[in-house]
Parts: C-alpha cells; sequence; structure tokens
C-alpha cells in the first residue's frame, strides 16, 4: 500500500529531528544544554495544579461540551476584554487540545484545494504543513532583519489574488521574537477588509512580552481568527490545552469537526485553565520578569561573541542570530550548523531553515532554560565560534 502524498510531502519539523539527536546523544552520556526546544522550563503555577486535582476529585472526568466548557469560554472572553478591551460572546470561542488542533480545524473550514495563505518568510515551521493539508497553499512573504521582521503592506499587496483566502500574522513572531507595530496590524486589518480575505492572528505568546505592548487583531478588525492557548504564558505544554476565537458563521462547522475528531478537550485541563486565567497573575509575572532576565543576558553574551543583532527580540522567548559566516563551512546549511553545534559544544539549536527561505544561516537560542544553563551554553557557544569561526 502507497502512503497518502499529502503524508508523504510533509515536511519534518526540523527542531524535533535536533531535540531527538541531543536526546539520543544523552542517552549514551553526553551532558547538552538545550536551547533549541520552545517549551517554558518552569513547573506549572501551583494554583493550576490544585485546580485540576480538585476537578479530578469532584468526578470532572467526563466529556465536556464540544466546544468546551462554558466556564473556561467565559474566562476567556473576560481575559480579552481586560486585555485588549474586546467584546466576545462565549459562543465565539472553541476550546481546543492545545492550538495545533485549532489551525487543522480552521485552514480545513476555510480552505479548497488551491486556497491560499499568505504567511511570513520567516514563520513557525509547521504552519505551511496545516496549511497544506486541506489543499490549501502558502504564499510565503519575505521579512527581514534590517525591516525588524516586520510584514511591508506593499509586499502582502503583491502577493495577493483572487485565491488568498487569509492573511497569516504571529505577534509576537516564533522564531524572531518581534512585535508587529500597530501601523502594520491596522493596515493588513484594512487590506483584508478590502480585499475580502480574513487575518488569521495566532497570539499564544501574549503575555510574553518585555517591551511594548502586544495588540490584538480583534481591536483592529472583526474580519478575523484568533489562535490562543495556555502552553506558552502558563507553563501548560503537556496539558494540551487551546482556543479558537472565530466569527460566528464558522462555529458551527468548527463545532463538527471537535465532534468528529476530537470529541471534547480534556476536562481537567479545562477547568485547569480557567484558574489559570483568573488566579495565575503573579505567577506569570514571576515567570515573565525571569524571562527578561534571560534575554537580556543572552543579547549581551551574543553580541559580545560579534553577532550583529540589528533588531532585538521583545516578546516570546527567542533570539534569532545570523550565522551565515559560520555555516559557510557547511555550503551555507543552517541544518549542518546547528547539528555541528549539537555534536562539538553540546548545546542544542534551530536551523534557522525550519522557519523557511528567508532564515538560512540563522539559528534560533530559546531562553526558556535556567540561567545557569544558558550561561554555560553561551561559554561552550563562544568557544566554538573562537574555534570554528
Amino acid at each position: 500500500m502507497s502512503i497518502a502524498k499529502r503524508c508523504e510531502e510533509m515536511t519534518s519539523f526540523l527542531v524535533m529531528d535536533v531535540l531527538e539527536e541531543a536526546q539520543r546523544m544523552e542517552r549514551k552520556g553526553r551532558h547538552v544544554i538545550h536551547l533549541e526546544v520552545g517549551e517554558p522550563d518552569f513547573d506549572t503555577p501551583e494554583c493550576i495544579r490544585r485546580a485540576c486535582c480538585d476537578a479530578l476529585d469532584a468526578g470532572h472526568t467526563h466529556y465536556t461540551h464540544s466546544l468546551g466548557l462554558r466556564e473556561l469560554r467565559e474566562a476567556v472572553c473576560q481575559d480579552y476584554r481586560q486585555r485588549y478591551g474586546v467584546e466576545i460572546d462565549p459562543g465565539r470561542v472553541v476550546v481546543t487540545q492545545g492550538t495545533s488542533p485549532a489551525m487543522f480545524m480552521l485552514f480545513s473550514v476555510i480552505l479548497e484545494a488551491g486556497d491560499k495563505v499568505i504567511t511570513s518568510d520567516p514563520c513557525y515551521a509547521c504552519y505551511h504543513n496545516f496549511i497544506r493539508f486541506p489543499g490549501g497553499v502558502p504564499v510565503p512573504v519575505r521579512v527581514t532583519e534590517e525591516d525588524g521582521f516586520q510584514y511591508r503592506l506593499a509586499a502582502i499587496r503583491e502577493a495577493m489574488d483572487e485565491k488568498v483566502r487569509a492573511i497569516l500574522i504571529n505577534s509576537p513572531a516564533n522564531p524572531t521574537g518581534t512585535l508587529l507595530s500597530d501601523g502594520r496590524m491596522e493596515g493588513i486589518a484594512r487590506l483584508a477588509e478590502e480585499t475580502g480575505a480574513w487575518v488569521v492572528s495566532d497570539e499564544i505568546y501574549h503575555g510574553l512580552v518585555y517591551e511594548g505592548k502586544e495588540r490584538s487583531i480583534l481591536e483592529f478588525t472583526d474580519r478575523a481568527f484568533v489562535f490562543n492557548g495556555f502552553s506558552k504564558l502558563y507553563a501548560m505544554t503537556g496539558w494540551r490545552l487551546g482556543y479558537l476565537i472565530a466569527p460566528p458563521e464558522f462555529i458551527r462547522p468548527l463545532q463538527k469537526l471537535c465532534q468528529n475528531f476530537f470529541i471534547s478537550p480534556n476536562s481537567m485541563s479545562q477547568w485547569a485553565g480557567v484558574a489559570a486565567l483568573k488566579q495565575a497573575g503573579p505567577d506569570v509575572a514571576r515567570m515573565k520578569q525571569t524571562y527578561d532576565e534571560r534575554r537580556r543576558y543572552m543579547l549581551a553574551r551574543l553580541k559580545g561573541m560579534s553577532f550583529d543583532i540589528r533588531h532585538e527580540p521583545t516578546g516570546a522567548f527567542y533570539v534569532i542570530v545570523n550565522m551565515r559566516s559560520l555555516a559557510e563551512r557547511f555550503g551555507g546549511s543552517s541544518l549542518k550548523l546547528a547539528y555541528d553545534i549539537l555534536e562539538k559544544a553540546g548545546v542544542g539549536v534551530t536551523p534557522g531553515i525550519d522557519f523557511g527561505p528567508g532564515a538560512e544561516g540563522y539559528i534560533r537560542f530559546s531562553y526558556a532554560n535556567s540561567l545557569e544553563n544558558i550561561r554555560e551554553a553561551m561559554d561552550r557557544l563562544e568557544r566554538y565560534v573562537k574555534e570554528n569561526g
């Protein structure tokens, strides 16, 4: 039996390939410092864990509504009202097992075969596979470090045609850690309204902003879908809890996908999500302050190695660095460079090519690790650069 073409043509998630090689090395006794994966190193806050245990003890172990607990959807709406001043009806919120199923469902609902979605280049590595799986076509628009990795509205306009169904934005962004300016978000919102396209906004890193302020696309237009979740801000990656905010006319089709493919999200995780939104503010503030300390330290060390970081990241927990001079030994391949750094320095990093051709020759570092580990990783990297630069 042949394998379905859509699976044969799917690209791997390179950061996971690097992580799994690092884990193989660790099983053989090597000490590896992980700066490749974007996973908080903090334990989930105690108030969230307690809410999960309370839900378990109370017998909340059954299916929930296919769209998610009403209490959690109401808490999401309250959070968006408090943070952004936008009013959302709970009936527009779909709770999912992390944001990945939300992406899968949304692109399945809005795309016919051949429909297009504009993405930035570089962008989160998995976006294109989510778009391609239902037959969609990603249309990468190059964003550059010189321009702060910001979309240029003129470049989006140039890429628009009658097949473009959506413009995908991510602010703060993975892999660049940068925020879209208010003006560019407003321009993208206007363009979507002019052309009949939708804006799809991945807001998973909202709350992790150290300079400036993140803005929700819902502050600029109702012609939008929003992805968000609990993994990053609340250190809940393993809980698999996210949500999608959608216009009312798309809720029933999304609900049918939920019912058929997922039934409902984990009930105890959902009660934990309610506690996260209502009780975990002090924990989030503490984690955010720690991330910022790590960010500043990592930037100082990388600059001390003479890497030119033209626009410092101000959100998420990533620093992306132009390392083309080091990658020249491998024909410009950031993937080969990442494996070489892993092998020789014992530091796991993410190759820029994972995020698109626009990031080839770059390496992404995650500061979702302890300052002690980051310090040791930077020491190792500095020795590597001196020996191989």
